[in-house]
Parts: C-alpha cells; structure tokens; sequence
C-alpha cells in the first residue's frame, strides 16, 4: 500500500495546550487556596500527577498542603454537592 492511499489517521483527543497548575512563583502551601482548589475534582479527591502534570516533588506537597487545608477546616473533606444532588428516593444507609 503506497502512502497516498493510506486513510488519515485522526487522533484520539483533540489537542489542547494546558497550562501546568503550579507557576514558578506560587507557592505550595496550605493557604493558597486557588492552586489547591485547582488540584482537586469536583467530588473533593486530589487529582493525580498525570491530570495535575506536576513533578513528583511538586504532587507530595500539594497532598500535604491539601490535608493540612483539610484538617484546619479551610477545605471540606467531602464536596456536600454530591450528597445532595441524590435523587429523593434513595435513602441513605442505617448503620
């Protein structure tokens, strides 16, 4: 088969140049909540360092930055959307 009839081949995600969350001058630190609030889903978990593209140094402090938020009460552990985005007819759990 020469090269010209070959199909094109399209990829599969369309390509899109994201920025990296974190800038050379942020810093990683319990108290910036607008790159930790970058670094989390909408169901509240941390995003992994392939969705964040952050180096290995950079995801272990944005996770410690993140519970510390956490645990000062600053960043809900849950996100409370889900929960009450629950249809009304399912009830919940009696332990």
């Amino acid at each position: 088969m020469d090269k010209s009839k070959r199909p094109f081949l399209k990829s599969k995600r369309p390509f899109r140049r994201r920025l990296p969350p974190i800038q050379p001058g942020d810093q990683i630190e319990y108290r910036n909540m607008s790159l930790i609030s970058r670094c989390i889903s909408k169901q509240g978990k941390i995003l992994s360092r392939r969705v964040n593209r952050l180096t290995l140094k950079q995801q272990r402090l944005i996770t410690i930055a993140i519970k510390q938020a956490r645990i000062l009460s600053s960043l809900p552990f849950v996100n409370n959307a889900e929960s009450a985005a629950r249809p009304p007819g399912l009830r919940a759990r009696k332990k």
